[in-house]
């Protein structure tokens, strides 16, 4: 007889709190893991493409903030879209279309007429797509399969290695030189990932909402690599079917403010740097592109660490208050920031942006993870897509506001520190506010995603 709560026996969800993991949940974290890496080098690549466009497209600041603000916008649709997707035909498919979207209109980016700005701005919009939806199907795929006293971390990964997408962007950077094209070529590459989701199932809990216990217990039986009668009873869901937006705002709306304001504090600084920096350190501080891309190495290493940092400590510190430290250093690095401008010290403003993207950008390691958790079985993806999604209009104003400070005048001859300071400035703001904006969602730390 297989153990189920009537006969005192373990749960299924017990039983995985109580095993380690087995190679096939790590697979699962892994492609996760991968897929993020892939999707935002690829979102990474437009930052770098934009520095090498400045000069011999003369592209003004209005230009080149578009297409940064534009890649912004498809990653705003894109959460939004596939959080809803996800939660009703599944975190699998969606991951699936995700990757084929984002990978065809960049290999259809390679194609960019000379000058075309404006296009490769539409294009960009339709990547973003893709790339806005994977991050948020991911988490809570990776969150339904495994032990909730790591889960705060292991979810976390998802996030923890996306900035070394951008380390790889620096390394193609390094190989391919000016040639624009060929970099974009490389963004095609993880189209082989598809290959790999079809060797995984799709999340036993979203099986459950759908009625679809059988297939739950397959899931989580292949998960713990164990026979499906040796698996424990299933927690009863009442709910048959995916809460809709509409059911979202009216029963959820406290974690949706949450995650929307908070998303969008943190991400207004961290995106301003991830697609602004290179141009900034390139024609303000006279940096070789080969300079800068080995200078986004370490800034890559440095979101890294961070990211892995706030995923540890969420599991033994808890999510607010890892939240609210990262926050209130990240605003600490943009003041640097603006100091740094003051001094006309290159070398201090490259520090700040290492501190800028270590914590400011670094609490990403667990601020979409906990995001998820503010939300129910039923409304996971599509409660966490909106509130990202509706966060990461950052991503749209913050790279647009650049190029608006910059000007309509060609990049290299229009930035200086009048423009720099007071946008900083306001990165430092947003960072604090976040930090203090998550201090009122709901603590998950060990909490069983039943309990949420």
């Amino acid at each position: 007889m297989s153990p189920d709560s009537s006969t005192g026996g373990p749960t299924a969800y017990q039983q995985i709190d109580s095993r380690p993991l087995t190679g096939r949940q790590k697979s699962i974290i892994a492609l996760a893991v991968l897929g993020n890496i892939s999707e935002f080098f690829d979102m990474f690549l437009i930052g770098f493409v934009v520095s090498l466009l400045t000069k011999p497209w003369n592209l003004t600041g209005f230009a080149a903030g578009t297409i940064l603000a534009c890649s912004g916008l498809g990653t705003v649709l894109g959460a939004i879209l596939w959080g809803r997707l996800a939660d009703k035909y599944g975190r699998k498919r969606a991951f699936f279309w995700c990757v084929l979207l984002f990978v065809v209109f960049t290999f259809v980016s390679i194609f960019t007429p000379d000058g075309w700005w404006g296009f490769l701005a539409l294009l960009r919009v339709f990547v973003g797509i893709g790339v806005g939806g994977l991050n948020i199907t991911s988490i809570p795929y990776v969150q339904e399969f495994v032990p909730a006293k790591h889960r705060g971390f292991l979810s976390g990964l998802a996030s923890v290695f996306i900035p070394f997408g951008l380390w790889l962007g620096s390394m193609a950077q390094l190989a391919v030189g000016d040639n624009w094209r060929l970099l974009l070529a490389i963004g095609c590459v993880p189209v082989l990932l598809l290959i790999w989701l079809r060797l995984v199932p799709e999340s036993p809990r979203f099986h459950q909402v759908h009625g679809q216990e059988a297939q739950a217990r397959s899931a989580l039986a292949w998960a713990m690599a164990i026979p499906v009668d040796q698996l424990g009873a299933l927690p009863e869901i009442v709910t048959a079917q995916s809460d809709s937006y509409a059911v979202i705002f009216k029963r959820y709306l406290k974690p949706l403010v949450i995650v929307t304001l908070g998303s969008f504090c943190f991400i207004m600084g961290g995106f301003a740097i991830q697609s602004w920096g290179q141009t900034l350190l390139k024609d303000v501080f006279a940096y070789s592109a080969p300079t800068v891309a080995i200078m986004f190495m370490f800034v890559s290493l440095a979101d890294l660490i961070g990211r892995l940092g706030s995923a540890w400590l969420a599991d033994r510190l808890g999510r607010r208050w890892t939240l609210f430290g990262f926050g209130l250093l990240g605003a600490a690095g943009c003041g640097l920031a603006v100091y740094a401008i003051s001094l006309d010290s290159a070398e201090l403003f490259f520090v700040a942006i290492l501190v800028i993207m270590g914590f400011g950008d670094g609490a990403f390691g667990i601020l979409n993870a906990f995001g998820s958790e503010q939300f129910p079985n039923s409304a996971r993806s599509t409660g966490l897509g909106l509130g990202y999604g509706l966060g990461a209009t950052a991503k749209i104003i913050g790279p647009a506001l650049m190029g608006v400070l910059v000007g309509g005048s060609f990049i290299a001859q229009n930035i200086s520190a009048e423009v720099i300071a007071p946008a900083f400035t306001l990165f430092a703001i947003c960072f604090a506010l976040g930090a203090v904006i998550y201090l009122f969602a709901s603590e998950t730390k060990g909490r069983s995603l039943d309990q949420v």
